[in-house]
Formats: C-alpha cells, structure tokens, sequence
C-alpha cells in the first residue's frame, strides 16, 4: 500500500534534483545497427494488422522484417508491396499467443538478433525502432515499450488507460529511474532471439508476459524500458471486454506465483535488491485484492479499538492520495481525474473477473477490439 507514495518520491527526488537516469549514464558499447524480427500475432481478424504495419513501415529506423502470424484469419485483404512483410498462415488454428510467437520466429528468413512482439491493435511512433536500437547499443538485452492508449473515448477506455499509467509508473518508469528491472508487458518488448528461444513454457494458454518475465530477470542484468519508445495501444471499451481481460491476468498471477517466489527467495540468498524487489511486487496480488485486504484490517482495528486505526487510515489515505497524483502527473488531462469517480465500478468488474477463473484454464479468452485508425491521424490529434 506504501509502494506508490515511495515511488512518488523517488520521482520526485531523482527529478528535483536531474539525477542522471541508468541509460544516460550508459555508454554506447557499439555502433551496430540491430536487425529487428518483428512478430505481430493476429487471431481470427486482419484489419487492425494493416495500420499496425503502416506505422512500421513508416519507422525511421530501415533494419526489420514484419512477420504477421495471421492465426484461423483470412489473409485476403493482407496485400503489402515491401518485401519485408511476410505473412504467415498456420495450415491449423493455433488458439494462442505464445504458439503464434514460436511459429513466427521459427519462419525468420534471416537470423535476426532481436525478436519484438506486437498485438494487432497496437501502433508505434515513427522513432519506436530508432531508440530500441540505442537502448541495445549500450547493453540492454531486454527492453520494454512505453504504453499510450490509442483511445479515450469512452469511460471504460480511460479506466483502462488509468491503470496502465498508474503500473508502467510504478512498475516501470519508476524502477527504471532506480536502476531496477522494469516488469514486461505483453506487447512492445524487445529480446535478443537467444534469450527468448531459451524459454520454456508451462502451458500456451495465458501468462506469455509473466513467465517471460521471470526467466528473463534471472538471465540478464537489467530488464530496461524506455520511456521514448512509444507504443500505442487500444484500449478495452466495455465492461464485458475488461472482465475477460482480467480474468486471463489474475489466472497468470496465479499460475505463475511460485515462479515469483523462486525470485524472491534467490534475491534473499544472493542478497540481490533487484531480484528482491522484482520478486516482491510479482507476488503482490492484483491491487484489488491488496486494497480490499487493507479496508478489511483498517476496519477490524476500528471496531475493536486498537490504536493502529490512525496508521491504516493514514496508510489507505497515503495510496488514495498518491494514485491521483500520479494519474494527474501522467495524463494531464482533466478527464482522467473525474474518471477516478467511476474506478468503484473498475473494481467491481475485476471481482467478477475472479469469479472467471476456471474459465481462463479451458480457453484463449480474447480481447475484443473495435478502433480503427492510423499512426499519422493519431499523432496529428
């Protein structure tokens, strides 16, 4: 509960007084251009792949290849004129992420060095590719994108856009000013191709960013994130949309918790802060669940009289407080804030979420998407 209000200030001290981040005090060990292998995993509709691919296309940065894995979808409107968009048709339905990744990388036509992830509703700014390249220039083997959503018209929208800000924040930005492993997100991460093939997975179904996460801050020294690669991402538009969207994160938080506490235990033996912290915040439930736990303590000390009921008041107003300021220092935009009102029906549908659980197990829940729009309309709005 205490984990925004230190966040906040470590910002704010890092900020007040320009203490240099960990990537500006990093030299460049190499002038090497990386060749990016960009998979984008599309599952039974195209027609966000082709503003995806536009926004690529128009990168400033030449060395990549597209490889769209088109999992039970018609390709037929799928017609690019650069070479370096391969489409790619599994003979069978794969049914998820994770096996339409394998597929892609295993269809690379050159040995690319750097593998990055796309949804099919996702954009990228024109430099998106420019300053991964920088970031692996100076030693980064891992390094996740900045997320900003690509629609805010609807309250459910600007809900989901909230919480993002408020974890790429904590979980990233943040670790990232303090030289800790940013967590990774199921999109917009880049890797070199060894350490991802390195990987082996449970199960296909779910959790793609939670296992990648825990193999990968054990390998590497720092898991970055890059606040310049920008990456822009749909937003969910309805209640329904979001509840099967939670449904799959709780179940991966779930099915991959030991895994964090295998972290956390190998950060206490080796005496290792990154892996401790990293280790702490990944066995952290869903904040939901934090939040609810916390009233419940706050309300048993008030009803049985203990002196503790200043402290938790004092604690629950700390993370109150400190999630509006970092909302209001991340969107600038006076809609956020009145959204907060309506974050009670945010939680609420997470609730139902978990009631989901068994549902997650059985079947790849997808997202539904519903924005259409291109890379130069959105970055001229």
């Amino acid at each position: 509960m205490l984990v925004p209000l230190l966040s906040l200030a470590s910002y704010g001290w890092v900020n007040l007084f320009k203490i240099r981040t960990p990537f500006e005090k990093r030299l460049f060990l190499t002038n090497k251009q990386y060749e990016f292998g960009i998979i984008i995993t599309a599952h039974q509709e195209t027609k966000f792949v082709i503003p995806l691919v536009d926004s690529i296309l128009k990168q400033t940065y030449p060395h990549f290849y597209i490889y769209v894995v088109a999992d039970d979808c018609d390709i037929s409107q799928l017609q690019f004129e650069d070479n370096r968009v391969i489409i790619l048709k599994p003979e069978t339905p794969l049914n998820a992420k994770i096996k339409s990744i394998h597929y892609g990388i295993g269809s690379f036509i050159k040995g690319h060095d750097i593998v990055i992830i796309f949804d099919a509703d996702n954009l990228i700014h024109p430099s998106f590719l420019s300053v991964m390249n920088s970031h692996f220039q100076k030693g980064y083997q891992v390094v996740q994108a900045n997320f900003k959503p690509k629609n805010t018209d609807s309250v459910y929208a600007r809900m989901d856009a909230i919480g993002d800000m408020f974890n790429f924040f904590i979980d990233r930005e943040v670790r990232m000013r303090l030289n800790l492993s940013a967590n990774i997100w199921g999109s917009g991460v880049a890797i070199q191709r060894n350490l991802y093939e390195a990987i082996g997975y449970k199960d296909m179904l779910g959790g793609f960013d939670k296992k990648l996460q825990s193999h990968l801050v054990q390998q590497v020294d720092r898991i970055g994130f890059s606040t310049e690669a920008i990456l822009f991402d749909e937003k969910i538009s309805s209640g329904k949309s979001l509840e099967n969207q939670r449904t799959r994160w709780i179940s991966s938080y779930f099915k991959y918790f030991n895994e964090s506490r295998q972290i956390f235990v190998k950060g206490i033996k080796n005496m290792d802060f990154n892996l401790i912290y990293f280790g702490f915040i990944a066995l952290r439930p869903p904040l939901f669940i934090v939040l609810g736990i916390s009233l419940v303590i706050t309300g048993i000390n008030y009803f049985i009289g203990t002196p503790y009921i200043q402290i938790w008041l004092a604690i629950l107003l700390s993370f109150i407080l400190s999630f509006i300021a970092i909302i209001a220092i991340k969107s600038k935009d006076i809609r956020f804030i009145i959204t907060l009102f309506m974050m009670p029906v945010f939680i609420f549908r997470q609730m139902v979420a978990l009631l989901k659980l068994g549902k997650a197990k059985k079947s790849f829940m997808k997202t539904q998407h519903s924005k259409l729009v291109f890379i130069d309309d959105l970055i001229k709005k």
